[in-house]
Order: structure tokens, then C-alpha cells, then sequence
């Protein structure tokens, strides 16, 4: 028989109690739980804000620039829209109205703003009224040189009216 072997280590190592252990196990588990919690909220509030500051954020990439031609051609534009409005053209109807008479139709009014002028196509059953609806346009307030610019006689039509063309200019509202 062989005699158990010597144990020559005087010193006994200490031994805790387990539940020390758990209890800081435990603790350790409600710190990082309670850090995880709070890195979580800290993250969407930066979302927030970061949502936030896109929608008031004035230095956002501008888009493609405009050509210049396509600008200058909406300046045009816009500026013939502007002329035409600003034509007098309740003083130019109440004209075509009053001058107006049985013996005359007139066919077409064009007016161009920017010469203000006004150019009109008509019919007339003969050469006095003709004459006589060019002078009392020519007598009007808000028209001026008024001149005829072609006469024709219309040989297919029976009655045979003249078909004229006449151009005034268009006084500036006072």
C-alpha cells in the first residue's frame, strides 16, 4: 500500500460566499441594461434632430442650373403678356362699337402691343361707308393715324362689298 500522497500547503485558499458573486453578476447586468436604454434613446434623439435640421437646412444642393436662353425666352414672353394686358381694351371695344354701322362688318382685330397698333380685316358694302367708318375711327379718342392699307372689291360675291385692311395706331391712356 502506498501511503497518500502529502499535502504540504499550509495556506488554504479563501472562499467566498456565491452570493456576493450573483449580486455583482446581477449589478452588472442592470448597468448595462440601464447604458444599452440610454445609447438607444440618445440614438433616435440625434435621429430627430438629424430629420430636423434636413427640413431647415437652407444649404441643400441646388438643382441643375437654368439655361440662359430658356430665361430669356420666359422674360419675352412674360413681357408680351405684360404689353397686352396693359393695352386700353375697354376703350378699344367701346371705339369698335361706337364707329360701328350696318353698312360694315368687321372681320378681324389684331392688335400688337408692342408697336401699339391695331390692324383690322373688313367688309364694307361700298366706298362711301368705307370712308365713313375710316374717318370716324380717325375721330375717336383712342385711336390715331388711321390709314387704309388695301381695298379689294369682291367679284364672286353678288352684292360685290369691298374687303379692306386698315391700320391706326393706339393712343397711350392718359
Amino acid at each position: 500500500m502506498r501511503p497518500a500522497p502529502l499535502q504540504l500547503d499550509f495556506v488554504q485558499p479563501v472562499r467566498r460566499p456565491l452570493w456576493l458573486g450573483l449580486l455583482l453578476l446581477a449589478l452588472a447586468l442592470g448597468v448595462a441594461a440601464d447604458l444599452g436604454k440610454r445609447w438607444q434613446d440618445t440614438r433616435e434623439a440625434l435621429q430627430r434632430m438629424q430629420a430636423s435640421d434636413s427640413l431647415l437646412n437652407t444649404d441643400r444642393p441646388r438643382g441643375k442650373p437654368v439655361p440662359a436662353e430658356y430665361l430669356d425666352d420666359h422674360v419675352k414672353a412674360a413681357e408680351t403678356v405684360v404689353r397686352n394686358l396693359t393695352l386700353p381694351w375697354a376703350s378699344l371695344i367701346e371705339t369698335l362699337e361706337e364707329t360701328g354701322n350696318q353698312d360694315v362688318a368687321v372681320l378681324q382685330v389684331q392688335p400688337d402691343a408692342q408697336q401699339r397698333l391695331l390692324r383690322m380685316t373688313g367688309e364694307a358694302r361700298n366706298q362711301n361707308a368705307l370712308w365713313q367708318y375710316v374717318n370716324s375711327l380717325a375721330a375717336t379718342r383712342s385711336l390715331e393715324e388711321v390709314h387704309l392699307l388695301n381695298h379689294q372689291v369682291l367679284q364672286e360675291d353678288p352684292q360685290k362689298p369691298l374687303q379692306f385692311s386698315l391700320q391706326a395706331r393706339i393712343k397711350a391712356a392718359p
